[in-house]
């Protein structure tokens, strides 16, 4: 029960912060909207400071919110226009901190997952691609998202997954071959036998072909094969990043070495890549079951030893459980089994 009074406080406070939200989002909107390459050093600094006066967590949602509403459209964005954002994100995430980028991040991968899953018709999940892409590009995420990415994109090998393996090796493929040569070639020949096997699969076998040959340029280090392969957009804001980063944040230490499968199931076992965002032990899910196993420990042990922990008076499960291991041990190495247990 809350009282009139308090309520009446209460729903002040959440009018004024909503207030301040969305006058944090106008702020951070109208940024977003004149980013551009050459200005993209004005924009990065001011909105640091908004990061100073504000709290992390509303700076995060706001950016994200506003980022995925402007870059993840149901037509294909231009990718300069995807790079400038994500070059935004990562002078942020090396100079404001890990959970800038981190946040990003995991919003992106999670909307991917969930548009492949509900087979889309728009170009929303090449946009997103795009971003983990340049995420990659621009040093805010390890090698081996992508790994993990490629990697669930061939074991389903369909028309529109064999599209997204193309569109993501000519972004980030010569990238990956200097990162990790050799689970690319380990994917390339994943690739080479799934391809064997579906070949009846498909009407049009140029797309196949198209793509392993992609592929085995790749292997080559042959640039010259793959069409309308073009770094110097990218190698032109790198340098631009290298000079926006303070010394202190560059560097690949920053990299998030996460995994797909951590990024999906965040939720469920916390987020490690964040300092003080994780946890030991069972996930948070089996809480339950956790509780149900410890009250039939309980309900074992004799009604005299629970007297005993009655007058003693041990109210919660947990000690009275705790007690009775050690009421009713043989010894220290039984009791130590038990309490592990």
């Amino acid at each position: 029960y809350v009282p009139p009074q308090m309520r009446k406080a209460q729903e002040t406070l959440d009018d004024k912060k909503r207030e301040e939200l969305g006058r944090l989002k106008k702020m951070v909107n109208g940024l977003i909207n004149r980013l551009s390459e050459p200005n993209l050093s004005s924009i990065s600094g001011q909105l640091e400071e908004l990061y100073m006066a504000n709290s992390r967590k509303d700076m995060n949602d706001t950016l994200t919110d506003i980022l995925m509403n402007a870059c993840v459209t149901a037509v294909a964005m231009p990718a300069r226009l995807l790079m400038e954002h994500v070059l935004l994100v990562s002078i942020l995430h090396h100079n404001v901190g890990i959970e800038v980028g981190a946040h990003f991040l995991e919003a992106v991968v999670k909307k991917f997952d969930e548009l492949c899953k509900s087979d889309a018709e728009g170009k929303e999940c090449e946009n997103l691609l795009a971003l983990v892409a340049h995420l990659y590009n621009f040093h805010v995420v390890h090698c081996l998202l992508i790994f993990d990415i490629l990697k669930k994109l061939v074991s389903t090998f369909t028309e529109k997954e064999i599209e997204l393996i193309l569109f993501l090796l000519k972004n980030v493929g010569f990238s990956l071959r200097k990162d990790d040569a050799l689970a690319l070639k380990e994917l390339i020949t994943e690739a080479q036998r799934k391809a064997s096997t579906a070949e009846k699969k498909f009407q049009d076998q140029t797309r196949v072909r198209f793509m392993l040959e992609t592929m085995l340029a790749l292997r080559n280090n042959d640039m010259r094969k793959i069409p309308g392969y073009d770094p110097e957009p990218v190698e032109r804001l790198r340098k631009l990043q290298r000079a926006l980063v303070h010394s202190s944040g560059s560097g690949k230490d920053t990299q998030l070495r996460v995994s797909l499968e951590s990024l999906l199931s965040a939720d469920q076992v916390g987020r490690w890549w964040i300092v003080g965002s994780s946890w030991s032990g069972t996930p948070m899910i089996s809480d339950a079951k956790k509780q149900a196993q410890q009250k039939l420990h309980v309900g074992k042990v004799s009604s005299k030893i629970m007297e005993l922990a009655r007058k003693l008076r041990l109210n919660t499960d947990i000690r009275r459980s705790i007690f009775c291991v050690l009421m009713t041990s043989e010894d220290f190495m039984d009791a130590f089994e038990k309490l592990l247990k």
